[in-house]
């Protein structure tokens, strides 16, 4: 069976740079719907320490989610080294299709058939998939990209992950201070290589009562009187969760792939709080007897990007991958993790081999 590798990857990061400067004048209420009575630079503060963030991006008010999506597919394409024409499947994870600047979403067309039009792609026979799978889409998308290609279904898959969430948060809400813009995309394809590529994955959907810890709902502010839906986020029982289950998902995969965590040079791990990840990242250790690690192992990109959703993942690879994040580059024949959790709630795990020489 052939082996689905990587050989191109793009990312768009917006210029439009936001500090905590710009809530300064926000008016903050809880999750009882009351106003917070705290001064907001000590709210921001406080979302600083716990998170990391200290500055995130936002689109442009002329740009869209596809908008971001076809510039970080360009890059991939291009990176790639195939004609666009070449492409069989688009697959594009979000999580709120194309919104507009009133925060309208809107999924039809998909995000997919318009980057397609978008790219300018003549070939009636490349398919189009939007992944609405939270956070942990992009994986997901790859994972089924991956699926595709052993099949025999595809030669070549253009995977993006694009998401706008400034535009889809709730003004009133301390939450928002998380929440970013962005895209990434990589091309992948098959090689006859033996052991390379995605060498195993897992996927884990706990929908039971964790269905509510991620969903949208009405502001916060009971007088507000327009009538949208915003992302709603339980983050204590979001952390609660992907602390219990995340560390034990990403060891079971290592060993699903028969190696052990000396055997992997780096973990790309979905960032909504950086006190999270490192928590996880600890916890993943201590499964295998470790107490102290190499922080490097796991590079992180929230404290000057924020949380893009489904374009974290793709967007860290990219810039590592062209030597574009300080101190952190991948080495061939190494192998790295992609591990993302999110609304859902979904796990999902990717364990990945560099070939030793460039396909």
């Amino acid at each position: 069976m052939p082996n689905t590798v990587i050989i191109g990857s793009g990312c768009y990061i917006p210029e439009n740079v936001v500090t905590g400067s710009h809530f300064m004048d926000s008016v903050f209420f809880d999750e009882n719907n009351e106003k917070i009575d705290k001064p907001n630079d000590e709210i921001i503060q406080k979302f600083v320490e716990i998170t990391e963030i200290e500055e995130r991006r936002y689109i442009s008010a002329d740009d869209y989610n596809s908008d971001l999506g076809l510039r970080a597919s360009l890059q991939a394409i291009d990176d790639a080294g195939i004609d666009k024409e070449e492409i069989d499947y688009i697959i594009y994870a979000t999580n709120f299709g194309e919104v507009d600047e009133r925060g309208i979403p809107n999924f039809m067309p998909s995000l997919a058939a318009r980057l397609k039009h978008k790219l300018g792609i003549k070939n009636r026979k490349c398919i189009n998939y939007d992944m609405i799978f939270g956070c942990p889409g992009w994986v997901e998308a790859l994972i089924l990209a991956d699926v595709l290609l052993k099949s025999g279904r595809a030669k070549h898959i253009l995977v993006v992950g694009g998401e706008t969430l400034s535009r889809v948060t709730d003004k009133f809400d301390r939450n928002k201070l998380i929440f970013a813009d962005g895209a990434g995309a990589v091309v992948v394809t098959t090689t006859d290589e033996e052991n390379v590529g995605i060498v195993a994955d897992s996927t884990i959907c706990d929908n039971g009562e964790e269905l509510c810890y991620l969903e949208n709902g009405p502001s916060l502010n009971l007088e507000e009187i327009e009538p949208r839906l915003y992302i709603r986020m339980r983050g204590r029982k979001i952390y609660e969760y992907a602390l219990k289950n995340v560390p034990d998902a990403i060891k079971a995969t290592i060993d699903k792939a028969n190696l052990d965590i000396s055997d992997i040079d780096k973990i790309l791990i979905h960032q909504a709080n950086a006190k999270m990840d490192y928590a996880m990242i600890s916890r993943l250790f201590k499964l295998y007897g470790i107490k102290d690690y190499d922080h490097a192992i796991s590079p992180m990109t929230i404290q000057k990007f924020g949380n893009s959703s489904v374009a974290t993942i793709p967007t860290m690879f990219d810039l590592i991958r062209k030597g574009k994040m300080d101190g952190q580059s991948f080495k061939p024949g190494s192998h790295i993790v992609f591990a993302s959790v999110g609304a859902g709630m979904n796990i999902n795990c990717v364990v990945y081999r560099f070939p030793a020489n460039k396909i």
